[in-house]
């Protein structure tokens, strides 16, 4: 399908596919019931086997669509769709809607105006609420901070919020949660999140926050829908993420050269732990072992520093841990 007639619109929604035609209509409804109406919408499907495809034309005729494209053969890869929607996206912003995803009505309109409350903003995230295959909430929240609910919101440089908070792990959990700079994201065209499957997301919010402010918001306002199809769930089973995890620790690692020799050892006794507890067997357990070893220089003294540090934490409050280091 062609581009329609469209005026420049602040935000391009992308909503890649794949095979998720059971969600797709209240998926793209939230959309379309934004309070925030200057949008385009990109609609993405990755060559689905279902009758995802049929699903999208019904949205053909309405004014904010301006492409949909169905792949004939599929890429493999989830950031290679979201790169193709960046690429023919036009807003100032950018917003990946997950295509099982949902959202409150006012997500675009408390974020797009933060945004735009700081000329540089790379990133603005708000709360998750998880919601699980038939679209009841479950009890867990990502991200949420008790007692900030009234605060609202924080504004965090970028190069600092990798450092402390993505250094550490993903905690933009979720895409449908974020909208982010369309100009930002055009320079990392040629990004190794490209060729990632399971954790190009966290490079892709680390690389985003190195070249502009992060901005937090304290309000459940994206819902992260959690089931055994999920990519993410399956790679934590399978352990076929952990790998990428090393990869992008060690891509951190390179970008940030003010982490200190301990806060490193820590970050590497986390990921030997990780690889510890993946019910997986031995021998594949050796392989990301070597992995590890081969690439960050890591092995079980690690991870004894890490458990050390775990219990003596209660003893000395400046031993750095993740929840001390998350930015306030």
């Amino acid at each position: 399908m062609t581009p329609k007639e469209y005026d420049h619109p602040m935000v391009s929604v992308i909503v890649p596919n794949y095979n998720y035609s059971r969600y797709l209509r209240e998926r793209i409804d939230s959309i379309l019931r934004q309070t925030y109406t200057d949008y385009e919408l990109i609609l993405l499907d990755d060559a689905s086997t279902d009758n995802s495809a049929d699903i999208l034309m019904e949205y053909k005729d309405n004014p904010h669509v301006s492409h949909i494209i169905v792949n004939r053969e599929n890429t493999g890869s989830p950031f290679k769709q979201w790169m193709k929607g960046i690429s023919l996206s036009r807003g100032k912003y950018i917003w990946i809607a997950e295509a099982d995803d949902s959202a409150e009505p006012d997500f675009l309109e408390t974020c797009v105006g933060l945004a735009e409350q700081h000329t540089d903003t790379a990133v603005c995230y708000a709360d998750s609420i998880l919601i699980d295959s038939e679209g009841k909430a479950m009890r867990k929240r990502y991200n949420h901070r008790k007692g900030y609910e009234k605060k609202g919101f924080s504004y965090f440089d970028g190069k600092l919020f990798a450092e402390y908070n993505l250094y550490w792990r993903n905690y933009i959990v979720n895409a449908s949660g974020a909208i982010f700079s369309r100009a930002y994201a055009g320079q990392l065209a040629q990004s190794p999140f490209l060729s990632m499957k399971y954790c190009g997301d966290w490079l892709f919010w680390f690389e985003m926050a190195m070249q502009g402010c992060v901005i937090e918001v304290y309000k459940p306002l994206n819902y992260f829908r959690q089931h055994a199809h999920k990519v993410t769930i399956s790679s934590h089973k399978e352990g076929n993420g952990v790998k990428e995890d090393i990869v992008v620790v060690d891509i951190m690692e390179q970008r940030l050269p003010h982490l200190s020799q301990y806060k490193k050892r820590l970050r590497h006794g986390l990921l030997y732990k990780k690889i510890k507890r993946l019910k997986i067997d031995k021998q594949q357990k050796k392989v990301i072992y070597d992995f590890l070893s081969e690439t960050l220089g890591s092995g079980i003294s690690d991870y004894y520093l890490e458990r050390r540090n775990k219990f003596l934490k209660w003893l000395l409050p400046s031993l750095i841990t993740m929840k001390r280091e998350r930015l306030q």
